[in-house]
């Protein structure tokens, strides 16, 4: 009796054998060892092609010689569509030879049938090799992705910063422009640019918020302007010889989410849409209240292109699986993880030849609100006040210092902790000083107790990265009133910041 070890269930065998009366004896040999099996019988290729097209098999038996059919021609194919399903022969006229030559061939066993007696033992214990062999293979599988995905997160930390700087102009140079231009075109262009900042730096922090889990802010966010936004983006990318349709049931829906993860998932799933019809067709997107479920919207993404089989689908949202020769494997994944921060559901229908459509259900949001923020208060000019400086990203403290000039401010600027302090020596203490959380030499924390040892009284406005809090390495000066503004910096709360600081109005 084989079965001593924790029991293996109901078993699929699939027998490959001419005889319908040895089929019989060897069934009959399995269940009175106590295995539960289910059993299917063929003798031909077409027929052992049908079976192995449909469930896996948990272990194949094949006799040696058939009329028109071998047990060498079934292990082949065996090998062919299911590499990893054990294959035993079981035969009557196997000699010596014969069994090191199948072994040879790729079968993982030989029972002869006149000595059927460790059969059983033969099939429970190839189909345990076999599941602890597959388990083990998953087991490498998490570890790998796991091991990628902590590279990925490396990669992505070391990249923000450099980008957060790369984009922070994009936030201070519009502010500039407008001061120096009343033409309503340039206007417009310094806030398409502006906009583009805010977005850039949005999408960093979505980069970073997919390798470390954390959310992203939220804003009210209007699917019929979503849609246009969208629409907008996906013209260049549209074929000729494809269609896009964008239709919202209602214009007032709206949803809480992040603007531009939202966007990102509706632009992912539209472009993947695109490279699906290489013939052109159509893609819609459509959203519309759920009928029955009070507060839910569902956004539909459909195209009429190639279409996934079954396989593909269930993989869809597995890390780095991906079916493009350059793609990631991240961009559904992704998209997966936005749907669901926000409380929703993301599910995907599709068949080959008749295209694929992705279901986006996402809670609505049914206050009113503000759609649009209320814009900040501009050109609170200075008089001549004495303003430090102190970043070591030169693009940022180029601009800062460029742009707080034109607000009728002097500047001291300085890179890093040990040139603020030589200017302060030489220059003697400022009005207001702005620090980066991140300086070198001296911390924001330790330049303020300098200067605060040296009389300064007055405010200090910090820098501070999400990633490095502006304090880390201990509190600030109790004698000195200390604003935080957040990095990406928006020129009009910088300005803001220091006129409230000064108390200029």
């Amino acid at each position: 009796m084989p079965n001593k070890e924790a029991p293996l269930g109901p078993l699929r065998i699939l027998l490959v054998e001419d005889s319908p009366v040895d089929a019989e004896l060897v069934v009959d040999q399995l269940l009175e060892a106590g295995l539960q099996i289910e059993f299917e019988r063929v003798d031909n290729e077409p027929a052992m092609r049908d079976a192995l097209a449909g469930d896996v098999p948990d272990v194949v038996l094949s006799d040696l010689s058939m009329p028109g059919f071998s047990g060498y021609q079934a292990l082949q194919i065996l090998r062919e569509l299911r590499p990893r399903v054990p294959f035993i022969f079981v035969s009557g006229t196997m000699g010596e030879e014969t069994a090191v030559e199948a072994l040879q061939q790729g079968a993982n066993d030989y029972i002869i049938k006149h000595q059927p007696a460790r059969l059983p033992s033969a099939v429970a214990r190839l189909v345990r090799e076999t599941r602890s062999e597959l388990e083990r293979l998953r087991v490498e599988d998490e570890l790998m992705r796991a091991q990628r995905l902590e590279s990925l997160a490396l990669l992505a930390a070391g990249l923000s910063h450099d980008l957060r700087n790369i984009l922070q102009p994009l936030l201070i140079i519009p502010d500039l422009i407008r001061d120096r231009s009343d033409d309503p075109k340039i206007v417009r262009l310094a806030d398409v640019i502006a906009e583009c900042g805010r977005r850039g730096h949005e999408m960093v922090e979505s980069m970073l918020s997919f390798v470390r889990g954390s959310r992203q802010p939220s804003e009210r966010i209007v699917l019929q302007r979503l849609f246009q936004a969208v629409g907008m983006l996906l013209k260049s990318s549209l074929p000729r010889n494809a269609e896009l349709h964008l239709e919202v049931s209602d214009d007032r829906m709206a949803i809480e989410a992040n603007y531009t993860e939202l966007q990102q998932v509706l632009l992912n799933l539209a472009l993947n849409a695109i490279q699906a019809m290489p013939d052109g067709g159509s893609l819609s997107l459509v959203a519309e209240r759920i009928a029955g479920e009070e507060g839910m919207v569902r956004i539909r993404v459909s195209d009429d292109g190639v279409g996934m089989d079954a396989a593909t689908v269930q993989r869809l949202f597995t890390p780095f699986f991906t079916t493009k020769t350059e793609g990631t494997g991240l961009g559904l994944v992704s998209c997966h993880r936005i749907v669901e921060s926000i409380g929703g559901k993301i599910q995907v229908q599709s068949a080959l030849g008749e295209g694929t459509t992705f279901e986006l259900l996402l809670p609505m949001c049914e206050s009113a609100g503000s759609e649009d923020a209320e814009p900040l208060e501009r050109n609170r000019v200075g008089h001549g006040e004495r303003l430090l400086v102190v970043d070591d990203e030169a693009t940022r403290l180029s601009l800062l210092g460029n742009a707080l000039s034109s607000q009728g401010y002097r500047m001291r600027l300085a890179s890093d902790g040990a040139v603020a302090m030589r200017h302060l020596q030489e220059a003697g203490l400022p009005d207001v000083v702005l620090v980066d959380s991140g300086i070198p030499l001296l911390s924001a924390g330790q330049l303020l107790a300098e200067m605060q040892a040296m009389g300064y009284r007055g405010p200090a406005i910090v820098l501070e990265d999400a990633n490095a809090p502006a304090f880390a390495d201990g509190e600030a000066p109790s004698g000195i009133s200390v604003h935080v503004l957040p990095k990406p910096l928006e020129m009009q709360r910088v300005f803001r910041a220091v006129a409230d600081a000064l108390g200029v109005g």
